[in-house]
């Protein structure tokens, strides 16, 4: 069972994905608390305190699993402005997509995505890729401290 207090931004307006990808977190006994957020304009207030999320009741997440082909606001711009924000740039984004373009995986990795990974199709290769997931960012790898 993992948890060890790492928050998870799941960033994704497909809600067959959203189900997905918390059945696969269930499944992996990975507990930790996910919050999910269904376009990237919602993505950015919820990280930044504005919009609905102007009064900040909830820490800053340990990971971000982000889809890239959102409504409002891309996943490439919601990237963007993770990356560049002095608090926000250490937290570790994982690109959980439909899309293997190219251009897609080299711009994610220009901005400072920590991993670009293409979503299986097959549910049970899904299933086995968010237990990956969840084993590598929120078990073995060392997150650095937020900062104030």
């Amino acid at each position: 069972m993992i948890n060890g207090n790492v928050n998870i931004l799941l960033v994704e307006d497909n809600p067959d994905d959203v189900e997905l990808t918390i059945h696969a977190l269930k499944k992996n006994n990975i507990v930790n608390l996910v919050e999910i957020v269904r376009d990237g304009q919602e993505a950015l207030d919820y990280l930044f305190y504005t919009g609905k999320y102007s009064n900040p009741s909830h820490p800053l997440p340990g990971l971000i699993l982000l889809d890239l082909k959102l409504p409002k606001v891309d996943g490439i711009d919601v990237l963007r402005r993770i990356k560049v924000d002095r608090r926000r740039k250490l937290i570790p984004v994982v690109v959980l997509t439909s899309s293997k373009e190219e251009r897609d995986v080299v711009e994610s990795y220009d901005l400072g995505v920590n991993s670009y990974i293409k979503k299986p199709v097959d549910f049970n290769q899904f299933v086995e890729t968010v237990k990956h997931i969840g084993l590598y960012w929120l078990l073995i790898n060392e997150h650095p401290p937020v900062r104030a």
